[in-house]
């Protein structure tokens, strides 16, 4: 599977794994596919710890990293040019007191107790965070610590990242790649100076707009050119692989897939749960973070949709609110609460195999669709009389 992708990185495959568990980063990089470990749950000394085990595991393969960058830049930010960003707090603003209660409302209908005092200072700390720090300076941060790591590629979502932030990646030898869901997107990411776009259709989980992947991706195929380009969205079969390539992407990028994988960094509860979902149980929301993004469906998102309940909170405190909640969902072990962003693959994800496995299987089910596609294009295979 040589294309301009692999190249670019000199890897055998290029399938990229997305994933926040470390272990998921390094397995797919040793397979000889591209590892991408999401960095923005971290804290900086978090970040620093996950790295450095990375760089100790990896042999030597490349990975990158993902930071949620937003639009605001840090020239703009030091010279206090005031930005607006609709529907996104540049500084977020304590959980309202309503919003709370209302919570505390949900956790009782579900038996939800409140964390140990111990986890709570935890819990608490994460949201202090999160109202004295804006995104743009929380990226910062998250930059300052994977540049001081051999990363090969350096993945920006939330708009075109900053121009600056694009040349010191580039001055030290690091990829810059965007996640986009639009043509407009697409065209603002090239103009930032990005070395490839990730073309991330609906069917993807997490943040994500509204273009299915097999209209978007040879939409922006044709409309970057030759800007190489990554399919996202959908994406976790052998054969999915093969039509993103026939679609004129240079590779794929896989999320959801691995969150069933036995490295997986999610709590049994939520696998068990992500196992048995079909694919309508992904839906779109803004109760994870306050942004549109596909989450499974529970009691939890559920709530958010009943009368009387309040309309999510502005982007990052949303996000802050999910944290504090699905930590304490996670230690009662609350399966009919627990939520994750998750795409509509997870509806042929039944099984718990290893990473290896996983990848090993994307590997073979694409060889027999080349294979099957030979074979309808081969001169000797014989033609109807009709045609």
């Amino acid at each position: 599977m040589r294309t301009r992708i692999s190249t670019m990185f000199n890897i055998e495959t290029p399938i990229f794994a997305f994933s926040h568990c470390r272990d998921v980063v390094v397995e797919v990089s040793k397979a000889g596919g591209f590892g991408v470990l999401g960095a923005t749950r971290f804290t900086p000394k978090e970040l620093e710890i996950e790295l450095s085990w990375i760089d100790e595991h990896i042999g030597g393969r490349p990975y990158g990293v993902d930071v949620l960058i937003p639009r605001q830049s840090a020239r703009a930010r030091a010279a206090r040019v005031p930005q607006p960003q609709p529907q996104e707090s540049s500084r977020a603003e304590p959980i309202p007191a309503a919003v709370h209660a209302w919570t505390e409302a949900v956790m009782r209908q579900y038996n939800v107790a409140p964390l140990p005092a111990e986890q709570a200072e935890v819990s608490t700390h994460m949201e202090t965070r999160q109202a004295t720090k804006s995104p743009v300076e929380h990226a910062q941060e998250l930059l300052e610590v994977a540049f001081k790591h051999p990363i090969k590629l350096m993945v920006s979502a939330l708009g075109p990242p900053p121009r600056e932030v694009v040349d010191r990646a580039h001055g030290l030898g690091i990829k810059v790649c965007a996640m986009i869901g639009t043509l407009d997107h697409a065209i603002k990411q090239r103009d930032a100076g990005v070395d490839f776009v990730v073309a991330t259709g609906t069917e993807a989980g997490g943040h994500t707009g509204y273009i299915s992947t097999m209209v978007l991706v040879p939409q922006i195929v044709d409309g970057v050119a030759p800007l190489p380009v990554l399919a996202a969205g959908g994406i976790g079969r052998g054969r999915q692989v093969a039509a993103a390539l026939a679609l004129g992407a240079e590779g794929v990028w896989c999320g959801s897939l691995w969150l069933t994988s036995q490295q997986s960094e999610v709590s049994p509860e939520l696998k068990e749960r992500l196992l048995a979902a079909q694919s309508n149980e992904a839906i779109l929301s803004k109760v994870w973070s306050g942004k549109n993004c596909r989450i499974l469906r529970s009691g939890w998102t559920d709530a958010w949709e009943q009368p009387g309940a309040p309309p999510p909170l502005a982007f990052p405190v949303q996000a802050a609110l999910t944290y504090q909640v699905m930590r304490r969902v996670t230690h009662a072990k609350a399966k009919d609460v627990v939520t994750y962003p998750v795409g509509q693959i997870i509806g042929q994800l039944t099984e718990s195999r290893s990473v290896r496995q996983i990848f090993y299987d994307l590997l073979a089910e694409f060889a027999e669709t080349a294979d099957r596609f030979s074979a309808i294009t081969n001169d000797n295979v014989p033609v109807s009389k009709s045609s």
